[in-house]
């Protein structure tokens, strides 16, 4: 019974930790979208600042240096497509596709200009990278059934963004619900033109709001190449800031649904790791793919299911021009 339950904490804490990129780009994108910006480049912006984390790294052998940099590549990737959506009015969607495909190959040709080592960044020693934290009172509590496994696994053992992604949940859902700026925010993506009567930028609100998505994106970057991963590796991001934006729709928009849905994409990232190699249903050999190919068919089936009966913000995607 005691192995189940640390096999279990171990698959949660597992998913906790492949969660927490996803967690971080769907609380900017959703600050985004209840604004009225629709940002499918969510993905871009989380593979530009994981490798310009791991690259400033690299080359300066600063961490705070390295956070800085990958969090303000990811903000000007925001405000780029806010000049283009927002001030010049062009397609959501065209140009968050244009910050992934820009992203994708900057990424590639920078590393290669770089370091020469086809795309990817350097090995980083462990005093650049985000290592495991583990809180006091582990080795006293291990023995103890049910909390020893819960406490070591799930609560400790979490490199710093894994807190961190855990409080951004909460802020999110305090500045939306909680501050006039959040009010702000929610009305500017339903009416904006009741909030360009009330005095208020409505530019300048959707502005600040893709803002908050670029750092939140910057820290997801960090995240997947100095905590779970020791450098920037081609196309590291995989699919999560899609998985991201799935979260945010299969949420309708609010943070905790769309963290729950985050978790869920993690544990099954977990139980696919877990999976491979064990027989199933009388099946010796499953191929390695068939898991690994879990959370994607799972964020199609959320797509294709909540999609058509989710709410989204009734301005999201149009452009708004100030009535004279």
């Amino acid at each position: 019974m005691n192995d189940l339950i640390v096999t279990i904490a171990n698959v949660m804490g597992s998913g906790l930790r492949q969660a927490v990129p996803m967690i971080l780009v769907a609380m900017g994108g959703l600050i985004a979208e209840r604004s009225g910006t629709v940002d499918i480049g969510l993905e871009g912006k989380l593979l530009m600042s994981a490798f310009a984390g791991a690259a400033t790294a690299s080359l300066t052998g600063s961490l705070p240096l390295a956070v800085l940099a990958a969090v303000l590549v990811s903000v000007v990737f925001s405000l780029l497509h806010g000049f283009a959506t927002i001030s010049q009015k062009g397609d959501h969607v065209v140009s968050g596709l244009a910050i992934n495909v820009l992203a994708s190959g900057l990424t590639l040709v920078l590393g290669q200009a770089w370091f020469q080592k086809g795309g990817q960044t350097p090995l980083l020693p462990d005093e650049l990278r985000f290592k495991p934290i583990v809180w006091p009172g582990v080795e006293v509590v291990r023995d103890v059934p049910v909390i020893g496994p819960v406490y070591e696994k799930i609560i400790s053992g979490h490199h710093v963004f894994t807190y961190i992604a855990i409080a951004s949940v909460f802020l999110t859902a305090f500045l939306l619900y909680r501050t006039r700026m959040g009010l702000r925010i929610r009305a500017v993506g339903e009416e904006p033109n009741a909030v360009d009567t009330a005095g208020l930028s409505v530019v300048r609100l959707r502005y600040l709001a893709l803002v908050y998505t670029g750092i939140m994106c910057g820290l997801a970057g960090v995240a997947l190449s100095m905590a779970q991963n020791g450098g920037f590796v081609r196309e590291m991001s995989a699919g999560m800031g899609f998985m991201a934006l799935a979260a945010v729709i299969f949420g309708k928009w609010r943070p905790w649904p769309a963290f729950a849905a985050c978790l869920l994409f993690g544990l099954l990232g977990a139980l696919s790791d877990r999976l491979q190699g064990v027989p199933l249903f009388g099946v010796s050999e499953i191929p390695s793919q068939v898991f690994s190919a879990m959370p994607y068919v799972l964020t199609i089936v959320l797509l294709a299911s909540f999609v058509g009966k989710a709410v989204a913000p009734k301005a999201i995607g149009r452009p708004y021009v100030k009535e004279r």
